[in-house]
């Protein structure tokens, strides 16, 4: 943990609103907070659930069109790719935050070199990762025990997954950034675009048709690597076309170059951030190693519960965004004694929309999971037993979402790594081991809500040492 810098006296304590500044495209300093909030954060939730929606869509392609090999194979290949994306959504969220201090501050021109910095680097070493990854795909493939007879399909889709990771990466960067000057809608809109694409595609280069070739499995990767590039395109297109705050144009195209003052932000903040990806990953790699212990029913019952948790999660993962870009700017514009109220409604939104979602998953949860498991499956008495158990703490998980989003757009990213590190190993591995000797595999479901527990009350209590503390966006944090 860094020694953090403090503000001058005002920035931790409430203080009278400025003089108004006339109000930007994308503003999010002004205006009632609620409305702008949720305004902001429903686009981005939308954006969630047809993202999962998609990768659903496409893992039926694949199984249905070439089968369970194939099916395996890409699933091996997107653990490859989950650990090389992790770091650049973190850089990623790094650049939101930045291009959200300056956009905030009334410094467009502040912004542009940030965002020209982060799409500069991220696609470099997108470039470099391809290129590595094409000769080093067969080692990770065989490292991860990738089953024989889904090796030569996973290398073939992996390889072109690997080349084409620069069209996914500059799709990314340019989303946050857009988000980073409050246009959430742009970014949607190219979802929805590239959504449509994936999904038409993936038959359609999967088994050919006409003068276009079958190309099985990598037709799979092609089909998303030209939606990625259409859909990025698009809003390249959208931010020339309406000179939005973005747009690089003669000597700007020079901040492509990334800057050492903008670049050190990028990856110290950055690289935080994106641990706390493969932190929950790897804890959820734990989690379902614990949970195969217990048996096939138990692993088909979890798994079940998890697909439904995705979809829980979405609400809370959409306002920690819209939050973390929203304090973000009002740093930026020295309006500190927004961010209470503006973390309030945050958490309060969650509350609500997490809560009334996990209300009607457990109130509906038998026909929801005969959706994945068949009526009569056995699973199923199991899997409602532990929606009963896990589902209400997702509340808490989101409204720690929220805070971290706070104290991500302050530039405080080590703390809660260090939050996620004693909740998910600390808490929720202690409790089972503490517990399963007394309960049995209850243990491996009621560590979950002993881990939310204590992720929201580490995250408030870091929250209150971020506001008490008012720490520097630029040059402090922890």
């Amino acid at each position: 943990m860094t020694e953090a810098t403090p503000l001058p006296a005002h920035a931790a304590s409430p203080e009278p609103e400025p003089a108004r500044r006339p109000a930007m495209r994308g503003d999010l300093t002004q205006g009632p907070i609620l409305k702008t909030l949720l305004l902001f954060s429903i686009p981005m939730l939308i954006s969630n659930v047809i993202q999962t929606l998609n990768g659903s869509v496409n893992a039926i392609w694949v199984g249905r069109l070439i089968g369970e090999s194939a099916l395996a194979a890409t699933a091996n290949a997107n653990t490859v790719m989950f650990l090389l994306f992790s770091a650049v959504f973190g850089f990623g969220m790094a650049t939101t935050v930045r291009v959200g201090h300056h956009f905030g501050a009334g410094d467009v021109a502040a912004a542009r070199g940030t965002f020209g910095t982060g799409l500069g680097f991220c696609t470099g070493i997108a470039v470099l990762t391809g290129v590595a990854g094409w000769f080093f795909a067969p080692a990770l493939l065989h490292a991860l025990s990738t089953p024989e007879a889904s090796l030569a399909e996973a290398l073939a889709y992996l390889r072109v997954i690997f080349v084409t990771m620069p069209f996914g990466t500059i799709s990314i960067m340019v989303s946050m950034g857009m988000r980073g000057t409050g246009d959430s809608h742009t970014p949607l809109y190219a979802m929805i675009l590239t959504v449509l694409l994936d999904v038409a595609l993936n038959p359609l280069l999967i088994l050919g048709a006409g003068p276009i070739p079958s190309l099985g499995i990598a037709g799979s990767a092609i089909a998303t690597a030209i939606a990625n590039f259409i859909g990025a395109a698009a809003m390249i297109v959208v931010i020339y076309r309406k000179d939005l705050a973005l747009r690089l144009r003669g000597a700007e195209l020079g901040y492509l170059i990334p800057r050492s003052d903008e670049l050190r932000y990028v990856v110290t903040k950055g690289i935080p951030m994106g641990a706390q990806m493969l932190l929950i990953a790897s804890a959820g790699l734990v989690m379902i190693g614990l949970v195969n212990r217990e048996g096939l029913i138990a692993a088909a019952a979890y798994g079940t519960s998890l697909q439904l948790w995705n979809y829980l999660q979405m609400p809370a993962l959409a306002i920690g965004s819209g939050v973390s870009a929203m304090v973000a700017q009002n740093i930026g514009a020295g309006n500190h004694h927004r961010v209470g109220t503006i973390t309030t409604y945050g958490v309060t939104s969650n509350l609500v929309m997490t809560g009334l979602l996990a209300l009607l998953l457990v109130v509906f949860d038998r026909p929801l999971l005969a959706l994945f498991l068949g009526g009569e499956s056995p699973a199923i008495p199991l899997a409602r037993h532990i929606q009963l158990i896990c589902t209400w703490s997702f509340v808490l998980t989101g409204a720690t979402m929220i805070l971290v989003g706070t104290m991500r757009a302050y530039g405080v990213v080590i703390v809660p790594l260090l939050v996620l590190g004693a909740s998910l190993y600390g808490a929720r591995l202690g409790f089972y081991a503490l517990a399963y000797p007394r309960i049995g595999a209850d243990a491996v479901w009621w560590a979950f809500p002993a881990g939310s527990i204590v992720a929201m009350l580490l995250s408030w209590a870091a929250y209150a040492w971020t506001r008490r503390e008012g720490l520097s966006p630029v040059r402090g944090g922890a």
